[in-house]
């Protein structure tokens, strides 16, 4: 009986551990976002989901799925198509998230643009 209790509690310790190891990146989450565009301070909410999915959503650009969510430790990277008052443009994120924040930039035809916020 000892032998199974113990191994019992070998077993779910186990589980216990590979189940924190095995959490979300820490990038996964709801961010509220600021991004210095040439054309003044945008505020914006981006979502990142453990698949690589995600979105970008702020007033004036709308709703952009975003994809190719990459997580490597704390960097984050994805690429989202903004319809900017008529035409597409591309931006290619970059940054690191380090606990409840997040810092980066866009890269985009017009140049590379900060980004910096927190989970909300």
């Amino acid at each position: 009986m000892k032998k199974i209790l113990s191994g019992l509690m070998v077993l779910s310790l186990s589980l216990l551990v590979g189940c924190a190891a095995g959490g979300p990146p820490p990038g996964v989450g709801v961010w509220g976002v600021e991004m210095v565009t040439p054309l003044g301070n945008l505020p914006a909410t981006l979502t990142l989901n453990a698949d690589g999915s995600g979105g970008l959503s702020a007033d004036g650009l709308g709703d952009a799925p975003i994809s190719g969510v990459m997580y490597d430790g704390n960097s984050v990277s994805f690429s989202a198509e903004i319809d900017a008052q008529g035409q597409t443009l591309v931006l290619d994120f970059t940054g690191m998230v380090e606990g409840d924040s997040i810092d980066g930039e866009f890269g985009s035809d017009f140049g590379a643009f900060g980004v910096s916020g927190s989970r909300q």
